[in-house]
């Protein structure tokens, strides 16, 4: 069974609130100089800011925050967001995976950013909330 998408729009003004909240003001997430000094292609999203994103998917899906059992990714290629009003979007889809006996319910997620995954391995096991 396949799980409706949700699609999240990130922008340069998301990544200075997340390294506001966050602690991590690292200037690959907000200065386009260094981004290209260190080889990426621009100015990208925070990583945990990207899981943070797939992860109020998953607790959208199972209903409830705490629903959430277990969750794993693994970064693949950076969110790049644009210095403009509209930013970036990602993508998040997933599919049932296996329905356990115990009301568990393991879910493959797959986030994308303009056609390119930016997680592997994305997997999430949730539960009935109560």
């Amino acid at each position: 069974m396949e799980l409706p998408a949700r699609t999240f729009r990130v922008t340069r003004a998301d990544l200075v609130r997340y390294a506001g909240a966050s602690g991590d003001f690292n200037p690959i997430h907000w200065n386009d100089r260094t981004a290209a000094k260190v080889g990426l292609p621009g100015v990208i999203a925070h990583g945990m800011f990207t899981m943070a994103l797939v992860g109020r998917a998953v607790a959208d899906w199972a209903g409830a925050p705490d629903a959430i059992v277990d969750y794993n990714v693994r970064f693949t290629r950076p969110v790049v967001v644009p210095d403009d009003d509209e930013g970036t979007e990602i993508e998040v889809t997933a599919v049932v995976r296996e329905v356990t006996g115990e009301g568990l319910t393991r879910l493959d997620v797959t986030a994308t950013c303009r056609g390119e995954k930016v997680l592997s391995q994305a997997r999430a096991t949730v539960r009935k909330p109560r």
